[in-house]
């Protein structure tokens, strides 16, 4: 049943999504160091951040349709504690391979940032929904970039398993507040897991808004996974020359981004998400022009970042938005399999930016970018055509008189009326 969620809930619930989240990302800015403690070599180092990806998304597919069958607050809770849990195993882990556990444990259940989601559209008002989605989907991005920044400063003074430790230690503690802050969520009686798993299925194969939504936060995180999976590549060449520290603070100007999208909840309240996305994809296609720049001057990629972070905070709140909307006694099921395609892009922008960036510079980089960022505008603007061609369909012909009685009727008529 709705409630209105209250100022302290939604910071609850921002905070949630944002220590879960962190712990799928935090691996990534001491990655160097990790390995060497753990004696890993250079070549292998990758599978690192490939084991918690690859839990989060099995995560998507397997745990996040629960919230569709049992009470959201209580899987909230437990699924933090869990997170905290692998946390906690990677922080003493005293070999690679336990490592690997830790993180693809925490992986798996960072999930509930999905479930976090569903749960607010589930028991915001209606016209609440989106100002709440866009306020506690914020703590997804100020995670994984705030992240950058905490695991800079503290890989370098105190180690990187420090940024473990303190993960750990927030996860269980969220958890504790959940249980008494939030409000229970009970799922209906006849709801069963097996219908919720199919639901997924169900709607890339049935749903147009769901496939178009998807298909943009594919190329939408593709696009984002662009610049923070390869910045800290030219930042660490010359003439710069940045350690992990300086090139966590980035994250920092990111964080501005984000947060001032925060606003795109509101819009999407008055009716306005569609219209969004539109001037926010084509934002983040020409961010990518700034965000090239890295000499002389570093201010036109700040500049480039901030714009970036906003653009895709935009759009994201603006997609939820909607696809709760549409489904609102699915919303958890329709969640984690908008998010799959998050997690595939995201994968995707990792991968083939170190990939660019070898090939031909940093250049390449944005460039490739710009062109998930472009294809994103694409899916919209091809979605928005077939959307007006659906409202707007060739005007019908009126219809025609019934042809005269035969003349033997009307004679008979006639007749009867004498």
């Amino acid at each position: 049943m709705s409630s209105t969620i209250t100022s302290g809930q939604r910071f609850v619930l921002a905070s949630v999504c944002a220590v879960a989240v962190s712990t799928i990302y935090a691996i990534q800015p001491v990655l160097e160091a990790a390995g060497s403690d753990l004696g890993l070599a250079g070549s292998t180092l990758g599978w690192l951040v490939a084991v918690g990806q690859l839990g989060y998304f099995a995560g998507l597919v397997l745990l996040v349709p629960l919230g569709d069958v049992l009470n959201r607050r209580t899987l909230i809770v437990g699924h933090l504690m869990l997170t905290g849990a692998g946390a906690t195993i990677t922080s003493l882990a005293p070999s690679g391979v336990v490592a690997g556990v830790g993180l693809a444990v925490a992986g798996l259940f960072a999930v509930v940032v999905q479930i976090t989601v569903a749960y607010v559209a589930a028991t915001s008002p209606e016209g609440e929904r989106g100002r709440n989605i866009g306020t506690v989907t914020s703590g997804v991005v100020l995670g994984i970039l705030a992240v950058r920044v905490l695991a800079g400063v503290l890989g370098e003074s105190v180690g990187w398993r420090a940024v473990y430790a303190v993960l750990a230690v927030l996860c269980i503690a969220l958890a504790l507040v959940a249980q008494v802050a939030l409000y229970s969520d009970a799922r209906p009686a006849r709801a069963r897991y097996r219908d919720a798993l199919a639901t997924a299925g169900r709607l890339v194969v049935t749903d147009r808004l769901f496939l178009s939504r998807g298909l943009i936060a594919f190329f939408l995180f593709a696009s984002f996974g662009t610049l923070w999976s390869g910045l800290a590549l030219p930042l660490g060449a010359a003439p710069w020359h940045f350690g992990t520290t300086a090139v966590g603070l980035f994250g920092l100007a990111g964080l501005v981004g984000a947060v001032a999208a925060s606003r795109a909840g509101a819009w999407a309240d008055a009716g306005r998400a569609r219209a969004v996305t539109g001037w926010s994809l084509a934002l983040l296609a020409a961010s990518w022009a700034l965000t090239t720049r890295t000499t002389p001057t570093l201010w036109l990629l700040i500049t480039g970042v901030v714009l970036l972070d906003f653009a895709v905070q935009a759009v994201h709140v603006s997609n939820q938005h909607l696809l709760t909307a549409a489904h609102p006694e699915r919303s958890s099921s329709v969640i984690g399999a908008y998010m799959a395609f998050y997690s595939l892009g995201s994968a995707l922008g990792a991968t083939t930016t170190t990939w660019a960036y070898t090939a031909a510079g940093w250049w390449a980089s944005c460039l490739l970018g710009a062109a998930y960022a472009v294809a994103a505008l694409a899916v919209w603007t091809l979605a928005r055509r077939a959307t007006a061609s659906l409202l707007v369909g060739p005007v019908p012909e009126p219809p025609s008189p019934p042809p005269p009685p035969p003349a033997s009727a009307s004679a008979s008529a006639s007749q009867k009326l004498a």
